[in-house]
């Protein structure tokens, strides 16, 4: 049993109902987002203009909780530690969303920042600590009834270590890439007052400054502006772990 496989078990068996940060470390991780069919192509067209924040890794076949390309055997409906659920316009978290699956339902696995974090590690880059996720305001492009705002990862690095992040998660493209800003988090509108995961944002300490990546919580933004009917999606930071290794995932 690969260590990925492993991980999947004890979260189906609920003995890991956390963070997937660092469950599993060098392989690829997903974020995930299901929706009805009849939204589907409005869906990955949204996901196709804003690649940045949502690089789709696998379509499922409607009704199918098995994403067969990138963890064969595996079931979206128990593999993930946390759920959101979001229905015209409001959300609440999920820990079990078997009851909610429907034949008409098509899952979307969307390429997870947590991803490059092993590689961030061999570079010296720490990724244990002064990290959020949180809305921005930068605008993304509209597909039919989908729209919104950006959601953005913030991580506090020194000057040096933003360099070298950044060098680095450019090498995975499939996984939100570079950075999207440095500096000011009020230039892109970041709301630091509620971050979505993280806690409370302190003070930025002396000689850090403020990294911001495309973060594919987006979708969920984009499920509460456009008050849709129904979408299933992970819990921020609760991501769906697969086969694929990260180093052989990504530009050499």
């Amino acid at each position: 049993m690969t260590p990925a496989q492993r991980a999947r078990l004890e979260i189906r068996e609920k003995r890991h109902t956390g963070s997937t940060r660092g469950l599993a470390p060098g392989y690829v991780q997903c974020n995930l987002a299901v929706v009805p069919q009849a939204l589907a192509f409005d869906f990955l067209l949204y996901c196709q203009r804003n690649a940045r924040a949502c690089p789709v890794l696998e379509v499922c076949d409607p009704g199918s909780p098995e994403p067969r390309q990138l963890a064969p055997g595996a079931d979206l409906r128990t593999d993930l530690p946390k759920y959101c659920v979001y229905e015209k316009g409001r959300g609440r978290e999920a820990a079990d969303i078997r009851g909610l699956w429907r034949k008409d339902l098509v899952a979307f696995l969307i390429g997870s920042g947590i991803t490059f974090d092993a590689a961030l590690e061999r570079a010296g880059v720490p990724t244990d600590r002064h990290r959020w996720v949180l809305n921005s305001r930068i605008p993304t492009v509209p597909a039919g009834r989908l729209r919104g705002d950006m959601v953005v990862t913030m991580r506090w690095l020194t000057p040096g270590q933003a360099i070298v992040a950044t060098q680095v998660s450019s090498r995975f493209p499939y996984n939100h890439g570079a950075p999207i800003h440095i500096g000011d988090p009020s230039a892109i509108g970041a709301d630091l007052a509620q971050p979505l995961f993280g806690g409370a944002v302190p003070a930025l300490p002396k000689g850090m400054v403020p990294v911001f990546w495309a973060c594919g919580v987006t979708p969920q933004q984009a499920a509460l502006a456009s008050g849709i009917e129904f979408m299933i999606a992970h819990a921020p930071a609760h991501g769906f772990v697969t086969d694929l290794e990260a180093d052989k995932f990504c530009i050499p």
